[in-house]
C-alpha cells in the first residue's frame, strides 16, 4: 500500500491512503538516504510504501519503501551538530511567520531559512504575524523588512490571527498546495491555522513574559487536510536555523541579490569578501544591498552559530 505520511512521533508514523484511510505505521530496519544523516528518517509529507500486519488484533503498518523526495527543508539537529533533522517534505511552499519582539524573529534566522528554501527551489512567503499588538514605531520596522525582502523578490504579508486582517489573503495561496507554517515558537503559527480553518482547534499557549519566547506546543510536524482544499503541515517552533549539505561557495547563489551582481564581479569564482572589483560589496557600500544581508550571508560563510541575542536591526 502507499500513503503520505501525516505525522510522525519519532517511532511510529501516521500514514494516509489515496482512499482516505489512515494506518498507524513503524519502519523496519534503517533507512539511508542519498547519504543524509538523519535524525528522522522519515518525514512528514513523505509518500511511503508499506505492509500491513496483525499484532495483538489491532492493524498497522511496516514501511518499507520511502518515495524519491521532490524537496525537503532540513536544519541542523539540535543536541547532533552531525547531524541533521528534516522538518517536512514534498512541500509546495512555505509561511514563514515573523514576529518583531513577542517573540523576536531576527533577520539572521530569516536569512537562513530563505537560503535553505532557495536551495530547494521552495517558494517562501513572508508572514509579519501579530501587527494588531503593535506601536508605530514597531510598524515601520515591519514595513522596513517587508520593503527590504519585497526588492529581493519575496512576497510579504502583514497579517493578525486575532483581527482576522490578510487571513483570506493567505488562504488564497494555500488553495491546492501543500503549505507548510515554520517560525519561532510563539510567533502564533497555530493560532493562524486555527483562524484559517476553525475546526482543527490546534493547541496554543501564551508567550513566557519573562523571557519573550514561545512554548512549544506542537511538539512533533503534522499535516492536516483543510475543507478548501489545501493540505498544511505545522511544524514545532524552530529555535535556531542551521544551514546544511551546502558549500560555502554556493551560498552566495541563494541570496537572489547576491546572485543577480554575481556576472559584473572580476572573479568568476567571487566570494564577496576581499576580493577586489567586487559587485557586491559596491552595492553594499552603496546602500544597495542591506547590510543585515550581507552580515547573514558573512555568518553562513564562516560556519557561525545563529547569533539569537544581538542586535540585528543597527548597523555596526
Amino acid at each position: 500500500m502507499t500513503g503520505h505520511v501525516y505525522k510522525s512521533t519519532g517511532s511510529w508514523y501516521t500514514v494516509k491512503t489515496e482512499l482516505g484511510t489512515t494506518y498507524e505505521c513503524r519502519i523496519k530496519g534503517k533507512f539511508r538516504l542519498k547519504g543524509i544523516k538523519s535524525t528522522n528518517p522519515i518525514a512528514v509529507g513523505d509518500i511511503v510504501d508499506f505492509e500491513l500486519e496483525t499484532d495483538n488484533n489491532q492493524e498497522s503498518g511496516v514501511i518499507h519503501h520511502i518515495h524519491d523526495r521532490r524537496n525537503y527543508i532540513v536544519r541542523k539537529s539540535v543536541n547532533l551538530s552531525k547531524q541533521t533533522h528534516i522538518i517536512s517534505a514534498n512541500i509546495d511552499q512555505v509561511f514563514l511567520m515573523i514576529t518583531i519582539n513577542n517573540p523576536p524573529t531576527l533577520t539572521s534566522f530569516i536569512d537562513r531559512f530563505l537560503v535553505t528554501a532557495n536551495a530547494y527551489a521552495i517558494k517562501t512567503v513572508l508572514l509579519f504575524n501579530k501587527i494588531d499588538t503593535y506601536d508605530e514605531n514597531t510598524l515601520n520596522e515591519v514595513k522596513y523588512l517587508a520593503h527590504m525582502y519585497r526588492k529581493i523578490g519575496y512576497e510579504c504579508i502583514g497579517v493578525s490571527a486575532q483581527t482576522g486582517k490578510n487571513v483570506d489573503k493567505v488562504k488564497a495561496l494555500m488553495k491546492d498546495t501543500v503549505s507548510m507554517f515554520a517560525g519561532h515558537s510563539g510567533v502564533g503559527k497555530s493560532t493562524l491555522v486555527n483562524a484559517i480553518e476553525p475546526g482543527l482547534n490546534i493547541k496554543t499557549k501564551e508567550i513566557s513574559t519573562q523571557h519573550m519566547q514561545g512554548q512549544h506546543t506542537t511538539t512533533f510536524a503534522e499535516m492536516f487536510d483543510l475543507g478548501f482544499g489545501a493540505k498544511i503541515i505545522d511544524t514545532p517552533g524552530i529555535k535556531g536555523f542551521g544551514v546544511v549539505d551546502m558549500e560555502k561557495e554556493e551560498v552566495g547563489d541563494y541570496f537572489p541579490e547576491f546572485f543577480a551582481l554575481k556576472q559584473d564581479c572580476k572573479f568568476n569564482n567571487c566570494m564577496h569578501v576581499q576580493e577586489p572589483s567586487c559587485a557586491v560589496k559596491e552595492a553594499l557600500d552603496n546602500d544597495e544591498i542591506a547590510f543585515s544581508r550581507y552580515r547573514s550571508y558573512l555568518q553562513i560563510i564562516e560556519g557561525e552559530d545563529e547569533h539569537f541575542r544581538t542586535d540585528i536591526w543597527e548597523k555596526e
